[in-house]
């Protein structure tokens, strides 16, 4: 494990981010990778996240107690005997549990008082946990397939639906407002090109699954890089 040791609410905050954008880089758009080298042939491992964002499968520390806390052991197990999505939801669910421990590790180990540890979990819980990216359960979208910037380019058809048609509006911009890129796990902005996998039906920045707006327009079925089992999407 690295040895960085942050010790204030801002950097441990920063250090959560980046394990956790590395993990959920693992379960989704690096999935085909992650899931050989969960091979279940061999011994207990772990899957880390690092402050760096970037991710790795790795046997547990041989140091008793160890460094920093932990994550779940022998996530390869199982690999074989789940549905690969129920298995990716499992060690989602542990990942998650994993980046709180060790976020509380440091405010204990640097002696957070309450308001700062209040802080710290309220920063946190304003990000949605990995297991809601990885399964989608955040925010789901079954309407159309590209999300694109301009919403105000509807038109009533009389004046009388007017009010209606402006409540639909504000409605849809309200729930491009939520959703949660399924790669990085961040929101939705105006000045995003997004797109939707026609598989699991979870909506993805352009610019994590590698797709521009021009492209997307040829595409007639888009797989996300979870679905299609390769690091980067495959359109159809």
């Amino acid at each position: 494990m690295d040895a960085y040791n942050p010790r204030t609410v801002e950097e441990v905050f920063r250090d959560f981010k980046g394990r956790r954008a590395g993990m959920i880089k693992a379960l989704t758009t690096d999935v085909g990778e992650f899931f050989q080298q969960c091979d279940p042939e061999k011994e207990n491992l772990c899957l880390y996240g690092f402050p760096s964002e970037q991710w790795e499968v790795n046997l547990p520390a041989e140091e008793v107690p160890p460094e920093l806390p932990e994550p779940a052991l022998g996530i390869n197990f199982a690999r074989d005997g789940m549905q690969e999505r129920d298995w990716l939801s499992l060690v989602a669910v542990h990942s998650d549990a994993w980046l709180l421990s060790v976020a509380f590790y440091f405010g204990s180990r640097f002696g957070f008082y309450k308001t700062d540890r209040e802080r710290l979990f309220n920063m946190i819980n304003d990000l949605p946990t990995i297991f809601e990216v990885v399964t989608g359960s955040a925010k789901k979208h079954t309407n159309e397939k590209l999300l694109v910037s301009n919403h105000s380019s509807k038109k009533s058809k009389s004046n009388s639906k007017d009010e209606v048609d402006d409540g639909i509006e504000e409605e849809d911009e309200d729930e491009h407002g939520e959703a949660l890129c399924g790669a990085c796990g961040e929101n939705y902005a105006d000045d995003e090109f997004w797109i939707c996998c026609d598989i699991c039906e979870k909506w993805f920045h352009g610019k994590c699954v590698k797709i521009t707006p021009a492209r997307a327009e040829h595409i007639k079925q888009y797989k996300c890089p979870s679905c299609s089992g390769n690091k980067s999407a495959r359109p159809s």
